[in-house]
């Protein structure tokens, strides 16, 4: 063991709960239910999954379920696929090899908002946690855990778990301890306010609480998130950012927002980190962050001077910003925190703070109804995961995605969506490169005409107009008349 790894069990009788990953993995027996520390490829165990998988190999079957905070590692949800190893996966996944035994049936998925997750083991709903595995920068005097780069549902895991085992991360640096504030509201009927107005609010603890009579191995590690690269802007992208801008200046303008601006709330990926780039040829100033992951984004506007302060469960950067982002880690230690999923994406907070939220989808109909989840209705991508907790409860529910895909050969803004996530309830506002639909009280016509005429692209406009002529001539309701054969056909045939 080296100096480094030791010195931060700072419980010394905890020292011989050290072990091997393989020795950990013994204290996993088939058919368990685990709860996993990792939100969107941060803070995740790097090290006992290879030990499982060689279970697996050698002919064992483990028909494991595991619940996560959100989507992990490929050395977690991948290696574990690839060897057959998982029966269930709860909440998020982004792993294509999941995601492809998913679609082929070989593992069961259950998709739900990420804010629910930790009530429902509270509850009772799901299984029983048998064993909690959990990322952790240190371990302190009196056995609590210091998290890594993401909370997600880990305390709950640790709270109710039978046992718990710990992967000790040396590559993070041992300074990250004080950015965490965990807290974690009691059940039903003693449920209390969380009492955060604004997203610097400090309410819980720097650590997770452990029985450190429940910690039965503890694992040395030294291996980094594996976080994605993220797609440097396009043109369009840019103009995204520019629309977007656009509308929310003009919203100061007419006074529905304040400036500085509410507290922003971004989803992971590409599109949502390119178009949040663009705030920084904004004039907006001060701005914060309550959202469920901070991105490369989020520091590039830190450095600019953009953004005072920001919020998350996780820290999920790529891997050239992760290094910057830890060898100056002095510069970000007081603008940042991370908080437990159920925190983060509360929705009480979330109603409280009028929080702007910018969620990616896959597609949107003409009337304003969303699908983040599911390509053709049928094939799962990813998940619901946090949009659904944001864009219900939020000040201002945006949604962002490219007019097209496929090169062009596909519309994003379609009759009817094939899958629902988000209904017209929910969509106040639609950006694509090319333009803005402001829905907020338009009756079904004039959101359809709206969505049309700002967000599709120039050619697919004309076969949505001619659909929803067509429509309200052969429909009986005139209110939000829908040609189902008719949709169904543009989607196969756009």
């Amino acid at each position: 063991m080296n100096e480094n790894f030791t010195k931060r069990i700072r419980n010394k009788d905890l020292l011989d709960k050290v072990m091997s990953a393989d020795e950990a993995a013994k204290f996993i027996n088939p058919g368990m239910t685990l709860g996993v520390s990792g939100f969107t490829i941060a803070g995740y165990p790097k090290k006992i999954g290879a030990s499982l998988a060689k279970r697996a190999d050698a002919g064992e079957k483990l028909d494991l379920t595991v619940y996560s905070g959100a989507s992990l590692g490929d050395e977690f949800d991948g290696e574990l696929t690839r060897k057959g190893v998982f029966k269930k996966r709860i909440p998020y996944q982004t792993n294509t090899d999941l995601r492809n035994a998913i679609n082929a049936g070989k593992v069961g998925y259950f998709d739900m908002a990420l804010s629910e997750l930790p009530l429902w083991v509270k509850n009772g709903v799901l299984n029983p946690i048998d064993v909690a595995i959990v990322e952790a920068a240190a371990i302190d005097e009196e056995g609590n855990i210091i998290p890594t780069t993401s909370i997600g549902v880990s305390n709950t895991y640790v709270e109710y778990a039978d046992k718990v085992i710990i992967e000790l991360n040396t590559y993070v640096p041992e300074a990250i301890e004080g950015i965490h504030d965990v807290f974690s509201p009691k059940k039903v009927p003693n449920t209390e306010p969380i009492m955060i107005t604004k997203p610097s609010d400090r309410i819980g603890t720097t650590y997770i609480k452990c029985d450190p009579s429940k910690i039965v191995a503890i694992i040395e590690s030294d291996i980094p998130d594996n976080g994605r690269s993220v797609a440097a802007p396009d043109d369009e992208f840019r103009q995204m950012a520019n629309n977007l801008i656009g509308f929310l200046k003009s919203e100061v303008d007419a006074g529905r927002l304040c400036n500085p601006l509410p507290p922003l709330q971004a989803g992971i990926g590409s599109v949502t980190n390119a178009v949040l780039d663009g705030l920084q040829a904004s004039d907006f100033q001060h701005m914060t962050v309550y959202s469920e992951v901070l991105q490369n984004s989020i520091f590039e506007l830190m450095d600019s001077g953009k953004i005072d302060f920001a919020c998350a469960t996780s820290l999920t950067l790529s891997a050239d910003v992760r290094d910057k982002f830890f060898e100056n880690f002095e510069k970000y230690k007081d603008k940042i925190m991370l908080r437990p999923q159920e925190i983060s994406n509360s929705p009480e907070v979330i109603r409280r703070l009028g929080i702007i939220a910018i969620n990616t989808v896959i597609e949107a109909d003409i009337y304003g109804n969303t699908n983040s989840t599911y390509i053709d209705g049928h094939r799962l991508m990813n998940g619901v995961g946090g949009s659904g907790d944001y864009c219900q409860n939020a000040g201002l529910a945006i949604f962002i995605t490219k007019s097209t895909a496929k090169n062009g050969n596909l519309s994003s803004i379609v009759p009817l969506v094939s899958h629902i996530d988000h209904t017209i309830h929910e969509t106040h506002v639609i950006i694509t490169e090319q333009g803005v639909a402001d829905l907020r009280g338009l009756d079904p016509i004039d959101r359809a005409n709206t969505i049309i005429d700002n967000c599709a692209h120039p050619d697919f406009r004309p076969a949505l107009h001619a659909y929803l002529e067509e429509a309200q001539e052969s429909c009986c309701n005139k209110h939000k008349p829908v040609n189902l054969k008719a949709a169904v056909e543009f989607n196969k045939t756009k």
